[in-house]
């Protein structure tokens, strides 16, 4: 018997990377939905962006935000005994990072090390993150509610090294990004959410089951992700796969999101026998 676990990024994977359509997925959720099969958003958004996505397509399931930094956990429809962590809101929250007051403090003093300016979301107007990313105003809003991390536009002319070297110094991570890169800190790791939801999920599988991860992703900010499960999945863009992920042994989708997301998905639930239920 197998049990399968999906945990995706939203932008670029689960959603179209332009128009951010979802439709195409829709019918798939649904079925997983009713299989039991658990789809959990992986991603570099607030639990603000979550929350209004999920509410959309209907997903119950818990959902990692800020780059592995929280998992989010419905208390009402949680399949497992809840772990240790705070209550918040319909939530319980098992914290990977730190407070976000600590990841600016800490942008500010890497700025410092580096001597040039490095601009986080906290830097920007909505305005300003509009311009920049194309969400709509209540979009943007939601992007700069942060609680654990601090994305910042990728300093030009500076060596990823370095900037990775300064970061580590300071205590945190860095997710370098073509066009934002992301300060994380405390154990926050996609990985390592991966793993935690994996051990909680252990105790709703029926003895003996042979237990499948599936990760899908479409940039460098997945790498952890889909370095920590059994299947791994690369959206492409509208130009193909991103280069840092390609050449890796790990599946192409056939088709940018979501059109490609539901045919991968449907490919892996064949190939463990799961798509006759």
């Amino acid at each position: 018997m197998t049990a399968l676990i999906v945990f995706t990024d939203l932008d670029g994977t689960l959603l179209n990377g332009e128009s951010y359509a979802y439709d195409a997925a829709l019918p798939l959720l649904e079925k997983l939905k009713h299989q039991g099969i658990p789809v959990i958003p992986v991603t570099s958004k607030t639990r603000a962006e979550v929350e209004a996505l999920i509410q959309q397509i209907g997903l119950t399931t818990p959902f990692v935000v800020e780059n592995g930094s929280a998992i989010y956990i419905p208390r009402d429809t949680c399949a497992f005994e809840l772990p240790a962590g705070e209550d918040d809101g319909p939530y319980r929250v098992v914290a990977l990072g730190v407070a976000y007051v600590m990841a600016r403090a800490g942008l500010k003093a890497i700025a410092q090390e580096l001597g040039r300016p490095l601009k986080g979301f906290g830097d920007l107007s909505i305005a300003q993150v509009q311009q920049l990313t194309g969400l709509s105003a209540q979009a943007a809003q939601q992007a700069k509610t942060r609680e654990f991390s601090e994305p910042f536009l990728t300093p030009k002319n500076t060596v990823a090294e370095k900037l990775t070297a300064a970061v580590t110094d300071m205590g945190f991570k860095v997710v370098v990004g073509d066009r934002f890169s992301h300060l994380i800190g405390g154990e926050a790791g996609k990985g390592r959410a991966v793993h935690q939801l994996l051990d909680l999920y252990g105790s709703t599988f029926a003895p003996g089951a042979a237990v499948v991860t599936v990760g899908l992703g479409n940039s460098p900010n997945d790498l952890d992700m889909l370095e920590n499960v059994d299947h791994a999945i690369v959206l492409p863009g509208a130009d193909g796969p991103h280069p840092q992920l390609r050449d890796r042994g790990w599946v192409m989708a056939p088709q940018p999101a979501p059109e490609g997301w539901a045919l991968a998905v449907t490919q892996v639930l064949q190939s463990v026998g799961l798509d006759a239920l």
